[in-house]
């Protein structure tokens, strides 16, 4: 017994250090931080190319996924190491105002206005998404909103400029502010038998359709690219340059363009690869 007990004491400590240098090495493993948007997360498409890039580079990837004005308030901040967003005049800003140092190309999809079937607006089919929000806002019809500095939200704001409307106004009243990401503005609209602006690929990913249906697609100011940019070292000099910036090479590479082109829903690609167009 003792002969045991003697020697269990003298494995203890090699136990130990056996037990730390694997907490160490797993401590060691190398990741970014990505601050992304919530269609590239709800939409499934980091879940499906993301296990890809770690595989092939070692590096994990850790994704904030949250609008995209907020996500390029956290790369300013520097508590992101790449940012991957979608509206592009903000990103060239991000890169001019030198909190990004370059902006690359990655993929593109679209946008689409759903609403109910039974279409109190009547703009099922109207390819002038200018006219068909028009239309909503003469019908009073309810349009929910997200309302939340997103990408998406940025480009609804356009939309309305274009089609010369403030339905900030109406806030509360036909026009709703959520607040919240696509998939929750999606269950609101789904409720509430309203109309709602949002991205392709969130849409095919979307489960509780109910009686919501595409009715206005098509239109190039619909069109929704988007961008990939470093953090600048040179404002956060604990950026992972050298990890951020293999994940954007595999991102515009043959492997990572065929990645993303090979994301699927019921068939359906959700973000056509433009980085070598």
């Amino acid at each position: 017994m003792k002969f045991v007990k003697r020697a269990l004491g003298l494995m203890a400590p090699a136990l130990a250090a056996v037990v730390l240098t694997g907490t160490m090495a797993l401590a060691e493993k190398p990741f970014i931080t990505v601050a992304s948007t919530t269609s590239t997360a709800n939409s499934g498409l980091f879940e499906d190319i993301l296990p890809q890039f770690t595989k092939e580079s070692g590096v994990d990837v850790r994704v904030v996924a949250v609008g995209t004005g907020k996500a390029i308030r956290l790369a300013k901040a520097g508590d992101a190491d790449v940012l991957f967003v979608h509206h592009r005049p903000s990103e060239e800003k991000f890169v001019a105002d030198g909190f990004g140092v370059k902006r690359f190309d990655v993929m593109v999809n679209d946008f689409v206005i759903v609403g109910p079937k039974n279409d109190p607006a009547g703009i099922a089919g109207e390819k002038d998404v200018a006219k068909a929000i028009t239309m909503i806002a003469k019908a009073k019809a309810p349009f929910v909103s997200r309302g939340d500095d997103s990408g998406t939200h940025k480009r609804e704001k356009s939309l309305w400029k274009a089609a010369q409307i403030d339905p900030v106004k109406d806030s509360g009243k036909w026009y709703r502010e959520t607040g919240s990401g696509m998939g929750a503005t999606l269950n609101t609209a789904a409720a509430m038998g309203g109309y709602a602006l949002a991205d392709r690929g969130t849409w095919l990913s979307f489960k509780n359709k109910d009686n919501l249906q595409v009715v206005s697609e098509g239109d190039a100011r619909l069109m929704n690219p988007y961008g990939v940019i470093l953090v600048n070292a040179q404002k956060h000099p604990h950026v992972k340059t050298a990890e951020g910036q293999k994940f954007i090479d595999w991102l515009i590479s043959q492997k990572g363009q065929a990645a993303i082109g090979a994301f699927k829903i019921n068939g359906e690609v959700l973000f056509k690869p433009n980085a070598m167009k």
